[in-house]
């Protein structure tokens, strides 16, 4: 309970602190929103690894050459804690945003912290706000933001990394409505930090691996149909090979 305590504490901070790194970046987004995209994101990246730190996270990364560095690409991952997007984010590339629930832009400060990196927020259950999040996540893309998607829509509550909850084929139309790189990424052991022994956060081994990029350009019509199903199966094997490493 300690280590929870001290990094709630380090978050709460960091969130009050910022208030002036706040009201600068407001100031620079009217005039230059691409610069203050990039120094948000670089801060959100720092504020992640201390907190990735602080819960004892030692994290293996392979595939980190598989993202591109001149576009913008659409990531999808497994999602099994909440820890995921705190671990990961610091390691892609560029500005780089997430698809979050509504009820996190509920969150003061936070919320404008996530605007900033280009994060997009809607409600799971409302169809409209979905089709307009996946035209604001093409959007996105066009303009050298990539998008960071959990597929499956919601944590898995199961008790292993595998077998992963069915992903949501319309999650991918953010990539193949321009025809944009989907980057699959798979991460294992994160619920072992704190979803198993909750409110304990645990120090625990994590690997992440970002897989080779996908081309939705040069796949058929059924095939872009089926990509979550695809992005599944690729993930899992990785999943498989990362829990089959000695260490594990």
């Amino acid at each position: 309970m300690i280590r929870t305590l001290f990094l709630i504490i380090i978050a709460a901070l960091y969130l009050i602190l910022t208030l002036p790194v706040l009201l600068v970046l407001s100031l620079i987004r009217k005039v230059n929103p691409e610069k203050c995209g990039v120094i948000s994101n670089a801060m959100i990246r720092w504020i992640f690894r201390v907190i990735g730190k602080g819960a004892g996270a030692r994290i293996t990364v392979s595939g980190l050459e598989h993202i591109p560095e001149d576009q913008a690409v659409l990531y999808v991952a497994n999602h099994r804690s909440i820890f995921d997007i705190i671990l990961v984010h610091p390691f892609t590339k560029g500005r780089t945003g997430f698809v979050a629930k509504d009820s996190l832009a509920k969150v003061p400060i936070f919320y404008t912290w996530c605007k900033y990196i280009g994060c997009l927020f809607f409600n799971r259950d409302n169809m409209r706000e979905g089709i307009q999040m996946i035209r604001d996540g093409a959007d996105q893309l066009e303009q050298g933001i990539s998008v960071f998607i959990f597929p499956e829509g919601t944590r898995s509550k199961a008790e292993e990394d595998l077998p992963l909850l069915s992903f949501h084929e319309g999650s991918f139309r953010i990539a193949t409505r321009n025809n944009r790189l989907i980057v699959p990424v798979a991460i294992c052991n994160t619920a072992a930090i704190f979803e198993k022994q909750q409110p304990a956060i645990r120090s625990r081994n994590v690997s992440i691996e970002f897989c080779e990029p996908i081309d939705p350009s040069t796949l058929s019509r059924d095939e872009k149909k089926h990509l979550g199903e695809f992005c599944s199966r690729i993930i899992t094997t990785s999943i498989i090979t990362q829990q089959q490493k000695p260490g594990r």
